[in-house]
């Protein structure tokens, strides 16, 4: 407990003093309060405390652009972690959060991807508490990235594609088919879409993605035709881009649409059919036939360019025969 005020003292005056002034002050806090016996401040006030630290860090990802989605999962995972450790924010070491990673993985049978999201997170929000002058060091500093092995993830293959777009029996799913196919989009980024949004004649469309950045998305002729297709055979006035096939015609969810493509992947005896994977399989074809990869990572919206890299994965068999080219 003293090791905690005094820890408390010298984190308010950093903005005051040098690091010699600060070493000397801590000697003789240390040296004061030797003798003296302290109790703990009560749960309510390190509560109300930490609450409030949690309120301006959200308050400032909020500033950077950072979505309401994941707003809630940043202060969800940093309620739980608070929750666990019970100790005011600026007492938590990095010990602490060590053994909670790790109580935490053995509890909830956590993958290691989970875990560095989670370090990834607490990360973030002691940075921003030590950036803030509200505590001296971040206990996560000392806590690395967390390994995790690569997972070559699938793609679909022209074969495949071709399956479902002869599987449609409406004109309208044949369109979020190739919609999806042609464009890369997310899956949430499509369902906000307005027919308004279309312009058949260059082929593109505005979309807005996450922390509501603005793009265009380019499809291809076979697409527009198949859209066109679909909006000209519907009856409703919703300006939804998609929207349901029985009355009264709402706007599709992502769940309706990642529920339809199940039923087409069980039907058709295909693995893992889902939004996501026509966005892995364009960005794989797109490196495959020689986009560079600043290209590809502005049509896929990604600010990182490491992102887009993990979505991309060289085929195997270019890689054969590029050995043979260059090296053997």
């Amino acid at each position: 407990m003293k090791q905690q005020i005094i820890t408390d003292v010298i984190q308010k005056m950093l903005p005051h003093l040098d690091n010699v002034q600060l070493k000397q002050l801590q000697k003789v806090l240390e040296a004061t309060l030797l003798d003296c016996e302290i109790t703990e401040q009560g749960n309510v006030e390190k509560t109300n405390e930490n609450i409030k630290y949690v309120e301006m860090f959200i308050a400032s990802k909020r500033i950077e652009g950072c979505s309401e989605k994941t707003l809630k999962y940043y202060r969800a995972t940093i309620d739980v972690m608070l929750t666990s450790i019970d100790k005011n924010v600026c007492h938590i070491q990095t010990e602490d959060l060590r053994s909670y990673l790790t109580e935490y993985q053995i509890k909830k049978r956590s993958s290691r991807v989970t875990i560095d999201n989670i370090r990834r997170i607490l990360s973030s929000f002691f940075s921003w508490l030590e950036d803030e002058d509200y505590i001296l060091k971040s206990p996560v500093r000392r806590i690395h990235k967390v390994k995790t092995a690569t997972n070559i993830k699938e793609t679909y293959t022209d074969e495949e594609l071709e399956k479902m777009r002869d599987h449609c029996t409406n004109s309208r799913d044949l369109a979020i088919i190739d919609m999806l196919a042609s464009t890369g989009m997310r899956i949430g980024e499509m369902v906000l879409l307005n027919k308004a949004d279309i312009n058949f004649n260059e082929r593109e469309c505005v979309v807005f993605g996450k922390g509501d950045k603005a793009r265009v998305v380019y499809f291809d002729a076979r697409t527009k035709i198949h859209l066109q297709n679909y909006l000209n055979s519907r009856t409703d006035d919703n300006p939804a881009l998609f929207v349901s096939l029985k009355a009264p015609h709402e706007r599709l969810k992502i769940g309706g649409i990642e529920t339809r493509l199940r039923e087409f992947g069980k039907q058709l005896g295909l693995n893992k059919v889902h939004p996501h994977k026509f966005r892995r399989t364009l960005a794989t074809m797109a490196i495959d036939k020689g986009m560079p990869i600043e290209q590809l990572q502005q049509l896929l919206g990604h600010r990182k360019i490491d992102t887009t890299l993990q979505y991309a994965m060289v085929k195997q068999s270019n890689v054969k025969i590029a050995h043979r080219k260059y090296i053997g």
